[in-house]
């Protein structure tokens, strides 16, 4: 139970005390409403000024259960007080831990906003990059805290909670709220802070991709598009759809897709793709290649060169990926 709700009932349990025991004197010993309400306020608190109104029997049983229920009350109160200091201690621990955490954090992903696309992409991420994530809606908050996530509370479109989730040192930044101004005010104001980082932002209407291009978004999505693309591609070509699926991680295959970055003076540079020994070493598909000028080489020929600055876009096991990925780096 949430502690506004202890809280509450606290609150409520107080008031029941109150009126039960001002109505409980009036009706049993005929008291005045005054005189019964502070014969009830000095019972429940345990003051004890004495009978201040003459009490029978009946209303002595009366007075003794009312001052049990007022210590059981205290008591209650007195948990939740422990409680909300025990939690905040904690809370303020952790904060101050998270915060030297993402200080020390580089080439790491800001993830602006933690709904339902937020969340898929965090997931798929976490294991391959640190994230930090920046998210305004409490109850979100909430549930962030008690997974223990590295976060920031507040508005993403503010440059002093980018600076406080390390958009200088970052890598990447996804910009994915609800509403498509929002995004393009936060890609505006990421590629201001950090011109280096790459940029990848949701546009739900398809009029608002142009904004984020301009904006200085690397690469615009619409979780709509895709999602009503990838349907119709299993209804008309559900084969095609079965290899793309390779490459989604929450298969679990080991057939992945990868993208390997060829690093100057890595053992690959200016050698053709057939003296290479990828396919010998590692049985990797070259399925492209995208030059550092950005032309991508489909299904690229035994001949073709593979230069420093290269992305190779490759399918094979996923260990063997690794050991393409190690050839690709600098010697």
């Amino acid at each position: 139970m949430g502690q506004n709700k202890l809280i509450l009932l606290g609150l409520l349990w107080l008031g029941i005390l109150l009126t039960g025991g001002t109505t409980g004197y009036i009706l049993i010993e005929n008291a005045r409403f005054i005189d019964a309400l502070f014969m009830t306020v000095i019972t429940i608190t345990t003051i004890g000024y004495g009978e201040h109104v003459p009490l029978s029997d009946a209303g002595r049983i009366f007075t003794m259960i009312l001052a049990l229920a007022g210590v059981g009350f205290f008591f209650y109160i007195l948990a939740i007080f422990s409680e909300l200091m025990v939690s905040k201690t904690i809370e303020n621990i952790w904060g101050r831990k998270m915060e030297k955490e993402i200080a020390r954090l580089e080439n790491h992903c800001i993830l602006c906003g933690f709904g339902r696309i937020g969340r898929n992409i965090f997931e798929f991420i976490q294991e391959e990059i640190p994230v930090v994530v920046i998210e305004k809606n409490l109850e979100t908050i909430k549930e962030i805290k008690e997974r223990k996530i590295l976060h920031i509370d507040g508005d993403a479109t503010s440059e002093e909670i980018l600076l406080k989730a390390g958009i200088e040192r970052a890598k990447f930044l996804v910009a994915v709220l609800g509403e498509d101004a929002e995004n393009v005010y936060i890609v505006l104001t990421a590629r201001n802070l950090n011109p280096n980082l790459y940029i990848l932002a949701r546009a739900d209407n398809p009029k608002v991709e142009k904004k984020l291009y301009q904006a200085g978004a690397n690469k615009v999505l619409s979780p709509y598009i895709i999602g009503s693309r990838k349907m119709a591609l299993a209804l008309l070509k559900p084969n095609v759809m079965d290899f793309m699926e390779i490459a989604s991680p929450e298969l679990q295959m080991d057939l992945q897709i990868e993208e390997i970055y060829v690093e100057k003076g890595s053992s690959l540079e200016n050698k053709p793709l057939r003296d290479s020994q990828i396919r010998e070493l590692t049985n990797a598909i070259i399925l492209a290649i995208k030059r550092e000028n950005g032309e991508m080489i489909f299904n690229p020929t035994p001949q073709q060169q593979i230069f420093a600055g290269d992305i190779l876009i490759a399918l094979g096991e996923k260990k063997k990926l690794e050991i393409l990925s190690d050839l690709a780096k600098a010697t």
